[in-house]
Order: C-alpha cells, then sequence, then structure tokens
C-alpha cells in the first residue's frame, strides 16, 4: 500500500530522491519529465468543457496539490513551469489529428525513453513504480533541482541529502548494491 499522497514536500522529495542518486539519472529528468508533461498537455487540450481544456483543469489540480505540500516557493515554481508547458502545448491540440497525435505520443514516448535510460544509469526503477505519487513529484523534483542550483532552500537540499545520499556517478561496471 502506498503511502499517502498528501505528505509534506520534504518527505516527497526526500522518496523520490532515493531512486535518483546518479548525476546522470536526475540530468535526464530535466530533459524526460518537462517532455512527458508537455506531451499530457498536448493529449489533454483537444477536451474541453465550455471552453476549459481538461489539460488545464489536471493542472489546475496539480497546482492546488503543490501549493498545499507545504513549500510555497517549490509549489509556484513548480506549477509555473507546469502551466508554461501546458500553455505550449494548446496550440498544438488545435492542429490536425495526425499533427496532435504526433506531437503528444511522440513527445510523451521520447520523454519516457530519455527516462528509462537515466534509470539504466541510475540502476533502480522509476520512483512511480512503487508509489504514483511520483508522477506528480517529477516535476516537482526538477523544478527543485533547478531552485537548488539557484541557491534556493540550502537546508532542504540538505535535509534531502542527509536523509536519501549524495548524488554521485554510479559505477556501471560494479555490481549493483541491493
Amino acid at each position: 500500500m502506498a503511502a499517502s499522497p498528501f505528505r509534506p514536500a520534504t518527505d516527497l522529495l526526500v522518496q523520490y530522491a532515493t531512486y535518483h542518486r546518479d548525476r546522470r539519472n536526475i540530468a535526464t529528468h530535466f530533459v524526460g519529465i518537462p517532455l512527458i508533461v508537455f506531451a499530457v498537455g498536448v493529449l489533454l487540450a483537444r477536451a474541453s468543457v465550455a471552453g476549459f481544456s481538461l489539460a488545464w483543469a489536471v493542472w489546475a489540480l496539480a497546482t492546488a496539490w503543490y501549493l498545499t505540500r507545504g513549500k510555497l516557493v517549490l509549489g509556484l515554481a513548480t506549477s509555473a513551469v507546469n502551466g508554461a508547458l501546458i500553455a505550449l502545448a494548446h496550440p498544438l491540440a488545435a492542429g490536425s489529428l495526425g499533427a496532435w497525435l504526433g506531437w503528444g505520443l511522440g513527445s510523451f514516448i521520447v520523454g519516457w525513453v530519455i527516462q528509462f535510460i537515466g534509470h539504466y544509469y541510475e540502476g533502480r526503477k522509476p520512483a512511480f513504480v512503487d508509489d504514483l505519487v511520483g508522477l506528480l513529484v517529477g516535476p516537482m523534483f526538477v523544478v527543485a533541482e533547478w531552485l537548488f542550483a539557484a541557491g534556493w532552500d540550502r537546508e532542504l537540499l540538505r535535509d534531502i541529502e542527509r536523509r536519501a545520499g549524495p548524488t554521485h556517478l554510479r559505477d556501471l561496471a560494479a555490481p549493483l548494491a541491493r
């Protein structure tokens, strides 16, 4: 049974980070996760009710979740990045059926291929396999990494590294420690 999806951002990021310590895996997430969010936006933007697309409805629900995890700056930043990706996705949903499916499914597949390449380097399955909330935490993790690189919330970064371990480059020739 998965833990509650309503845990604080710190606990969610620590759990997610335990699956993401290899720096090559983290780097692939900077490309793969935005592609997947964009793809979901493309695919959901075509469906609408009263002029409001399903993509924006899902974004609004995700935003409410991000903003209630206890790290307001992180919630706002994650929602802004996701919102930009959803906004970029909408014009592609208005195109022909082939273009819509090509952009939506193509971006989705490429994004996941990149993710799985990263997890090859990690030597570990993606976090969402054990806890579906990882699908929401992924974008928050990537934005947190961007913010950490900019100097934001060093205390949170130290807490994550204390609890999940430091990042590294896994030796691909060495057997995995289980």
